[in-house]
């Protein structure tokens, strides 16, 4: 690239100001990842909870930042060029509506997994992406892992021979939400702006900040809350994308008189035409390790197998001999409900230079990230209609009605996702 066509690049040289939506969990890791980038500014925090969005206010200036501006509303953000990039770690039901938004006011976006609540939102984020030209960088952060790449080349240039299975867990203990009533909320809380896109109703006791997570209206469950990564890393590495069958046997089994909606146990079965297989074992609230992890991704292939985590990775033979144990030289946390680590500062960097045209491609573009929560939304689609989903492996719609009922979410009028 010359010198004169990089320089044309908007932000080529320019320092970049970032926005976070949604302050309160993974955007805490946001903020930390992207102001330690250089020539990279965190200007502004948006967030529906006043209290919530003065205390990160001032925890990030007490480390010394500049204060960030401060909004509620992430609408009036986008009304103007104060930002560069904006990055979504909102609940689950706000992230395509957000992106969207932020795609058509000419923002750059990192947006956390899973990219929307329901599969036509990652549908409809694709050809927002493609008409805006805008980056959108999706938040699966160990597709920028260096220990990762170097196992996917490994595998793919056939060290392991043929692999024929995948078998990914995610393992924690969390603990009971308890029985909630619906109240008043609170007034530090805009719970009509909380609510966004998803049809209105009465606030709960026992909903907000996380446990919406474990409510069908707002959240989708621990598998597109944590299997996305795994799932996401077994596909890369065996170069598959959609499956033809897909099957999810889930239950409650801890804490089963509490308002917690959906599985706690679930084992997810994608299989694909050629006979190959990718399984998730999801224990919300059973932390057993496997192979000393809390998640992570082993590979069985005909000539050995590989074990892999945000971490690093190990090979086998087939006798189950260690063959070599590749560290990462900065760790990324595994099962906390933050998540940070090295991980995010790489891929926050790596948007950062495909924007400044200092990197060839996103680790994560916007159709790969759709594939892979598209994957996480079917296995929670197969255990809501108890059913065995036939797929159409080219766009991963299901063949039945009933199955395609939940392929899309209704929206509160005037808040719709669309394209």
């Amino acid at each position: 690239m010359s010198a004169r066509s990089y320089a044309q690049i908007k932000g080529a040289n320019d320092r970049l100001r970032v926005a976070i939506v949604g302050v309160n969990g993974r955007g805490q890791a946001h903020m930390s990842a992207f102001s330690k980038l250089p020539n990279v500014a965190v200007t502004h925090f948006v967030d529906v909870d006043s209290q919530i969005l003065a205390k990160r206010a001032a925890e990030f200036a007490a480390k010394g930042h500049p204060a960030p501006r401060t909004g509620h509303d992430y609408r009036r953000l986008l009304d103007g060029k104060a930002v560069d990039i904006v990055t979504v770690a909102t609940p689950d039901h706000w992230h395509a509506k957000v992106a969207i938004d932020a795609m058509d006011a000419g923002h750059h976006v990192y947006c956390e997994k899973p990219i929307g609540i329901a599969p036509a939102e990652g549908e409809a984020l694709i050809a927002v992406q493609k008409r805006t030209g805008r980056k959108l960088q999706v938040g699966n952060q160990q597709r920028s892992s260096a220990e990762t790449q170097q196992l996917v080349a490994l595998v793919k240039a056939g060290a392991l021979g043929d692999v024929y299975e995948a078998q990914t867990w995610y393992a924690n203990n969390r603990v009971s939400i308890g029985r909630g009533h619906e109240m008043a909320p609170p007034a530090h809380l805009d719970w009509d702006l909380w609510q966004g896109p998803r049809p209105r109703g009465p606030y709960r006791s026992n909903l907000v900040p996380y446990n919406w997570h474990w409510f069908w209206k707002y959240g989708t469950g621990e598998t597109c809350n944590n299997a996305m990564h795994e799932l996401d890393v077994a596909r890369w590495a065996m170069g598959l994308e959609f499956p033809e069958k897909v099957v999810a046997r889930g239950s409650r089994q801890f804490f089963r008189g509490d308002d917690w909606e959906m599985y706690d146990t679930l084992a997810l079965d994608l299989a694909y035409p050629d006979g190959r297989t990718i399984r998730w074992d999801g224990n919300s609230c059973n932390g057993m390790l496997r192979y000393g992890r809390g998640r992570g991704v082993l590979l069985l292939g005909t000539k050995g197998s590989a074990v892999v985590d945000r971490n690093g990775y190990e090979l086998f033979d087939l006798a189950g001999k260690s063959l070599r144990e590749v560290k990462a030289p900065a760790t990324s946390e595994t099962t906390g409900t933050v998540g940070e680590g090295a991980l995010d500062v790489y891929h926050a960097g790596n948007l950062v230079d495909v924007i400044r045209g200092r990197a060839p491609a996103l680790a994560s573009p916007i159709r790969e990230g759709h594939i892979s929560t598209t994957l996480c939304h079917l296995g929670n689609i197969a255990y809501r209609t108890n059913s065995v989903l036939t797929l159409d492996p080219a766009t991963g719609k299901p063949s039945s009605t009933e199955a395609m009922k939940l392929w899309s979410v209704d929206y509160e009028p005037g808040w719709e996702v669309k394209a």
